[in-house]
């Protein structure tokens, strides 16, 4: 038994035991399915051995007739079953959503910028889908091992009325299947956590070269990420086949457990005759292993083989202990390196930073020297695909650069292109990075920023957003409330304001750069770079840092790249 699957089995008892009226009311179900069981073989043995075997044909149909109302007990025992099922379902789902968006916000509280990106929002959707998991193999272990308990009960004690000696023939091979299927189950569970980890690893890296993609193939990285990306489809194409080779060890178990006994009983026979047993007991005992307990076991092996080792993998990441986040803590093997985080100094500074996609590929940043003064308004232009959203990238921690140093005073936040806005009231989404804001500084920053038209739009801060109703303008307005009340010392707007008209995206540019903190903007509109302090020109091998009127002076490209938007400015 692993560290992690100890976590999940205490938190299980605790759910059981505070569910106790639920377990009860399914168990006191469950009784009648026994008694369904136990009728079923019971009367097949007394209508052949005192009714048609005796000559007493009436006796034989009566009997006959009460199996057949055993099995109407278990058609209303099945009804009584899925009503007291969603007692224990339900609550199981509803507190495994709870936990998974705690653990999403907890994230997006520790790491905003992350937040930001579709690595969070990926991240999130992936904990909604595994509680979906959780919620249905739940569903189904519950129904297939309570039946299997309760149908073998009924079974075993239906045998032992008829005759104890059909139990000790039938008993042992049953147990030896059973035994040979639970020895699978901890492999098997190892196998499908190291595919599931595997699958997310995967999923991770696809989205992250996603949202990279032009800078990928601006750079010439793609032999190096398609490499990257196909060691882990291997690994879990690898994975994959392991899993396979374990399902056919438990088809190996599910026949033993479900053959041998009917196996034992079969060249049990001649000694059984001898000692007295009926042929009506041997019938009834041929009933009770064909139509109840082996069906029984193989669902259950079926269920526990497949459901049972996704829900207990999943249970893990729901109970697994939240990794060390903030300044100071280790990143996760195979993470990238955050960026060095210092309390005094410039906002932000870049001592011979260089970044390339692969070891063959053009750096998109070559010994680039930056420094960001607190409180400074620093604008970043140049060409499509030259580097300006890796830049931010670089500065926010999600990227690690291949030479040189990135140091940031605290923690940066970061906006990018798309923005993120959840299903929630639209006073939670101003607030998603700054949970302690008043509602004066709520206030301050809906009025700095002219949000009050959409926020009364959307119904007050209380009313509730659907996302899929906003338009993308809309949501980057938001986005920028939120940056606003942020506590960043630097906020990093990746064309977070392309889908804005001029005159919005100007005021709130000069809103952002008046709030304590550095602001540095990669521009989409050479008007944004006309209203910073200074202005960052990436082109190629070169960058050059001015105030906008020195760079009208001495660069070629920031010419053009003005000319393009006025003519007559250049």
């Amino acid at each position: 038994m692993t560290a992690r699957t100890r976590r999940v089995l205490p938190e299980g008892r605790r759910f059981l035991r505070r569910r106790k009226r639920d377990v009860l009311r399914l168990a006191a179900w469950s009784l009648l399915e026994s008694a369904h069981t136990f009728l079923g073989g019971y009367g097949v043995a007394r209508a052949l051995d005192d009714g048609f075997l005796a000559g007493r044909t009436s006796t034989g149909l009566l009997w006959l007739g009460v199996a057949a109302l055993g099995t109407v007990l278990g058609g209303f025992a099945v009804r009584g079953v899925f009503a007291g099922l969603a007692g224990l379902v339900e609550p199981l789902r509803d507190g495994l959503v709870r936990r998974a968006v705690s653990q999403a916000i907890d994230g997006a509280v520790a790491d905003p910028a992350r937040a930001e990106s579709a690595a969070g929002a990926a991240a999130v959707s992936r904990l909604t889908h595994q509680t979906e998991i959780a919620r249905d193999s739940f569903a189904g272990l519950v129904l297939t091992a309570r039946s299997f308990v309760f149908t073998a009960l009924g079974a075993l004690l239906g045998m032992a009325a008829l005759e104890p000696a059909l139990t000790l023939v039938v008993l042992p091979p049953l147990l030896l299947g059973l035994g040979l299927f639970l020895a699978t189950l901890g492999p098997m569970a190892a196998a499908q956590r190291a595919f599931l980890d595997t699958d997310e690893a995967l999923s991770d890296r696809v989205g992250a070269v996603g949202a990279g993609l032009r800078d990928v193939v601006a750079c010439g990285g793609e032999r190096r990420v398609a490499a990257d990306v196909g060691r882990l489809v291997d690994a879990e194409a690898r994975l994959s086949r392991r899993l396979a080779r374990w399902a056919a060890v438990r088809t190996l178990a599910l026949g033993a457990a479900g053959r041998l006994p009917v196996v034992a009983l079969l060249l049990a026979t001649p000694w059984l005759l001898r000692g007295g047993v009926t042929a009506g007991a041997l019938l009834g005992a041929v009933t009770y292993l064909v139509q109840a307990l082996l069906p029984a076991l193989d669902a259950l092996m079926t269920a526990f083989g497949t459901a049972g080792t996704r829900l207990l993998v999943v249970l893990e990441r729901f109970t697994a202990a939240p990794a060390p986040r903030g300044p100071g803590a280790p990143a996760p093997t195979g993470a990238r390196a955050p960026v060095l985080l210092r309390r005094v100094g410039p906002a932000a500074e870049l001592r011979g930073v260089s970044f390339a996609y692969g070891p063959g590929a053009r750096p998109v940043l070559d010994g680039l020297d930056l420094v960001v003064e607190p409180g400074e308004h620093l604008a970043v232009v140049g060409p499509s695909g030259i580097g300006k959203s890796t830049l931010t990238a670089l500065l926010a921690g999600q990227l690690a650069p291949t030479a040189g140093t990135v140091a940031v005073a605290g923690v940066p936040a970061l906006l990018p292109q798309r923005a993120y806005v959840f299903t929630g009231t639209v006073l939670d989404n101003l607030r998603y990075l700054s949970p302690r804001a008043t509602p004066a500084e709520v206030r301050r920053a809906v009025d700095a920023l002219g949000l009050a038209p959409l926020v009364r739009r959307l119904g007050g801060p209380d009313a509730v957003i659907d996302p899929g109703r906003l338009s993308q303008g809309e949501r980057q307005r938001l986005a920028l409330g939120r940056a606003y009340l942020a506590p960043a010392p630097l906020l990093l707007l990746d064309e977070a304001t392309c889908h804005l008209d001029p005159e919005t995206e100007e005021h709130a540019e000069r809103a952002l750069a008046d709030r304590p903190g550095a602001l540095l903007v990669v521009a989409h509109r050479i008007p944004s770079a006309v209203r910073a302090d200074r202005v960052l020109v990436l082109d190629g091998d070169r960058a050059q840092c001015a105030p906008h009127r020195e760079l009208l002076a001495r660069s070629d490209l920031y010419r053009d790249l003005v000319g393009l938007w006025r003519p007559d400015a250049a």
